[in-house]
């Protein structure tokens, strides 16, 4: 008798069906199943299709508050909602106002000798007469990664500086300063905007390239007419696509040097001065090299394949 009593204290009281329970390491075994392992009737199925139940409860939200809070527990929280949070979680508009002015002055300097340099002629490997078109097409597209760079940054400093200044207290010696730099760098926005590529703009125009477009449509079907013409057009399509490939890669190369050169470390001082705005804007250098592994694969695979298919067919 007194084992069984001893017994009936020492037992652990039943849990209710269908609630989360506790494992002995801490993990939370799934909603339905019993410690023992069984399940019930409910189940991670039930669950997911409840979930879904709550995208549909917002269209049925009598308030705005209760709709927002509906649509924010179907987003869930992520990193983006946490560095939100703690960018708010900080109401100085200026982190270091002593050193604000000289980073803003520094950037710009540093702009100034990007203008200036970065879209000059790269040195080139050896690779015979076609050095010359090389240097033009690699010079071009440098251009227009260093351009729409410093775009970006002249775009993104003037926005900063108009919201920390609209934020600050009026008269204040941080609203002196943001006010006077934001002018700045408007003025400097205003004359560097124009064309970042330097070619005509005729030249990128609807018409010139709708007439290349149609002059290669005719070449290629003229080429394809024919084994020895598609053998042909193959083995140009995929030299074409390479040099392309190769421009790309080799100009995003330039760009990003001459870039890491003059503003990355301005730019990373100004944003530490003003603080909690974010990561500084980047350029688009890695995009082109991306844009060039991709032109790589379709010169070594996709356009052979389409041309081996054309010709069966």
């Amino acid at each position: 008798m007194a084992a069984r009593k001893t017994a009936k204290k020492t037992a652990a009281p039943a849990l209710p069906t269908g609630r989360r329970v506790t494992s002995a390491k801490g993990t939370p075994s799934p909603r339905g199943k019993s410690a023992a392992g069984g399940s019930d009737s409910g189940g991670l199925v039930p669950d997911l299709i409840l979930d879904q139940f709550e995208a549909v409860r917002v269209l049925a939200a009598d308030t705005p508050a209760e709709r927002s809070a509906l649509l924010e527990k179907v987003a869930g929280k992520g990193r983006v909602e946490q560095e939100m949070v703690e960018e708010l979680s900080h109401h100085r508009v200026l982190v270091r106002p002593d050193r604000f002015e000289e980073a803003h002055g520094l950037l710009f300097r540093s702009l100034e000798v990007l203008h200036r340099n970065g879209t000059r002629g790269a040195v080139l490997p050896r690779i015979g007469p076609l050095v010359p078109v090389a240097r033009w097409l690699v010079q071009q597209v440098t251009r227009w990664i260093v351009r729409t760079h410093e775009r970006r940054i002249i775009d993104d400093v003037c926005n900063l500086y108009a919201l920390r200044e609209a934020a600050s207290e009026w008269s204040t010696r941080e609203h002196h300063m943001l006010r006077r730099c934001r002018i700045d760098a408007v003025r400097v926005r205003d004359e560097l905007a124009g064309n970042p590529l330097g070619v005509p703009a005729f030249l990128v125009g609807g018409a010139f390239l709708t007439t290349i477009v149609s002059t290669l449509q005719s070449l290629a079907g003229a080429a394809l007419s024919s084994t020895l013409g598609s053998a042909a057009f193959a083995g140009a399509l995929v030299a074409f696509l390479a040099a392309l490939s190769w421009v790309a890669l080799y100009s995003a190369g330039v760009a990003r040097h001459r870039i890491r050169l003059t503003t990355d470390t301005p730019m990373q001082a100004l944003w530490e001065t003003i603080g909690n705005a974010g990561d500084p804007p980047r350029d688009r250098s890695f995009d082109f090299a991306v844009y060039a592994i991709v032109l790589l694969v379709l010169s070594w695979v996709v356009v052979p394949l389409g041309i081996w298919l054309a010709i069966r067919a």
